[in-house]
C-alpha cells in the first residue's frame, strides 16, 4: 500500500474557507496572481491594461463578464505571454499551491496546455518540468506552514491545434513525474473528441486517465463524443446533460402544496448519472460562458442543483480564478446563498470529488477518510 497523501485531520474552525476541498477542474493560465502578472510582464516588455494590481484584477473580471468573446480570449493573451520561460512558470506553479492551499483545497488538479509555452525556446518536456518543480516548491511551502496539500498536473491538448498524439506522449512520459492525467480544451463546438480518436486510443491502451472538456460549449453529441471516443473518466463541465432531461409538472401537489413534477432522463443522462461519470461543474465560470443560457441568467437557473438532486456525480470547481474573480470557496458560498445547502450537502459534494480524483484507490480513500474526519471535528 502507498503511503497516505494526508495522514491526519486538520485544526478546524467553522468557516467554509477552512473546509477541506478537492479541486479538479482549474486552469493554470486562468489562476495567476496580478501581482505576478505585471512584475513578469515588465521583465519581457509585454504591455498590459493596467499595471496596478487591483484594477488589473477588475479588468480580467469584466473583460470576462463582458459577453464579447474576443474580449474574453484576450485575458488570455496576458496570462500565456507571461508563462514562457522555466522561471516564470515555476513561480506561478508555485504561487498556485499556496493559493489552493489558502483557500483550503487539500488535493488539486492543475490543467494546462504545454504546446502554449513554447515561444521563448522551451521544450514540452522543460515546460511540465519546470511546473512540477513550481508544483513541488509549492507543496513544500504549504508544509512549512504545518498544512497538507497534493497537486497533480492534467497535461491538456488543444483542440484546434494538431498535436494531440504529442500531447498524449508527453503526459505519459510524465506519469511518474506529477502527470496524472490527460485533457483537451479550447474550441469545443466544431472539435469533437473523435477527432482525437487515435490519441486517447493510444492513452486507453496505456491505462492512462483521461478527462474532456465537453458538454460546455457544445451538447450532447460532444458529451457522447468526449465518453465514447475520448474514453473520457470525467466529464470537463458537463453541464449540458441536462438538455437530455425532461422536467414536466405533473398536474398534483404535494402535502405543502409545492407541484410535483415529472422527471425523466434520456439515455445519455441516464448512463452518466447511472455510471457515476463526474460532473466537473463550474457555476460562475458556467454563467460567464452562457453554458447555462438555455436554462437563465442567473445562478438560480443552472442546473447543478437539479443534477445533484437526481443523482449526479456533482463536483463544484472555479475553472479560471482570475478571470471568474472566484475561490473553491466563494463558489461553494454562491450555492449555499443559491440553494440552502448545508453542511452535508458540502461534505458530499466534496467527497464526489474526491472520489473522482485521479489517484491510486488507497490516496482516495485516504484523501476521503481525511475530509470525514476533518467534517466530524466541527461538531466536536
Amino acid at each position: 500500500m502507498t503511503e497516505p497523501i494526508i495522514d491526519a485531520a486538520p485544526d478546524l474552525t467553522f468557516d467554509l474557507r477552512s473546509l477541506p476541498k478537492v479541486s479538479l477542474h482549474d486552469h493554470l493560465d486562468g489562476g495567476l496572481r496580478p501581482a505576478t502578472i505585471i512584475e513578469l510582464a515588465a521583465e519581457i516588455g509585454h504591455e498590459l491594461p493596467s499595471t496596478e494590481p487591483v484594477a488589473l484584477a477588475q479588468w480580467f473580471r469584466e473583460s470576462a463578464d463582458s459577453g464579447s468573446l474576443p474580449r474574453y480570449l484576450e485575458t488570455f493573451d496576458h496570462t500565456v505571454a507571461v508563462m514562457q520561460t522555466g522561471s516564470a512558470l515555476r513561480r506561478i506553479a508555485r504561487e498556485f499551491v499556496e493559493d489552493l492551499a489558502d483557500d483550503g483545497v487539500v488535493y488539486g488538479e492543475v490543467r494546462w496546455a504545454p504546446e502554449q509555452h513554447l515561444a521563448r525556446g522551451l521544450t514540452l518536456d522543460e515546460a511540465v518540468e519546470a511546473v512540477q518543480e513550481g508544483i513541488e516548491e509549492g507543496i513544500a511551502k504549504v508544509e512549512e506552514s504545518g498544512r497538507v496539500i497534493a497537486v497533480g498536473q492534467l497535461i491538456t491538448a488543444m483542440r484546434h491545434a494538431d498535436r494531440s498524439q504529442e500531447i498524449a506522449e508527453l503526459a505519459v512520459r510524465h506519469r511518474e513525474h506529477g502527470a496524472v492525467g490527460f485533457d483537451i480544451a479550447g474550441a469545443e463546438d466544431g472539435f469533437p473528441a473523435s477527432r482525437f480518436a487515435d490519441a486517447f486510443t493510444y492513452l486507453a491502451r496505456r491505462n492512462f486517465p483521461v478527462t474532456v472538456h465537453a458538454g460546455e460549449a457544445a451538447g450532447l453529441a460532444s458529451i457522447q463524443s468526449a465518453l465514447v471516443d475520448g474514453r473520457a473518466l470525467r466529464l470537463g463541465h458537463g453541464v449540458r446533460i441536462a438538455e437530455d432531461i425532461s422536467v414536466e409538472e405533473s398536474g398534483e401537489v404535494d402535502e405543502d402544496g409545492v407541484p410535483i413534477l415529472d422527471v425523466s432522463l434520456g439515455e445519455l443522462a441516464a448512463w452518466v448519472r447511472d455510471r457515476g461519470i463526474p460532473l466537473e461543474l463550474c457555476p460562475s465560470s458556467n454563467l460567464q460562458t452562457g453554458a447555462i443560457a438555455p436554462w437563465g441568467e442567473d445562478i438560480l437557473d443552472h442546473p447543478i442543483d437539479m443534477l445533484y438532486e437526481l443523482g449526479f456525480k456533482v463536483t463544484v470547481n472555479t475553472d479560471n480564478r482570475l478571470m471568474s474573480g472566484v475561490t473553491l470557496t466563494d463558489e461553494f458560498e454562491l450555492l449555499v446563498e443559491a440553494f440552502d445547502y448545508d453542511l452535508d450537502d458540502l461534505l458530499e459534494l466534496t467527497l464526489n470529488a474526491a472520489e473522482a480524483a485521479f489517484l491510486p484507490l488507497e490516496d482516495r480513500e485516504d484523501l476521503v477518510e481525511f475530509i470525514n474526519e476533518a467534517y466530524g471535528s466541527l461538531g466536536e
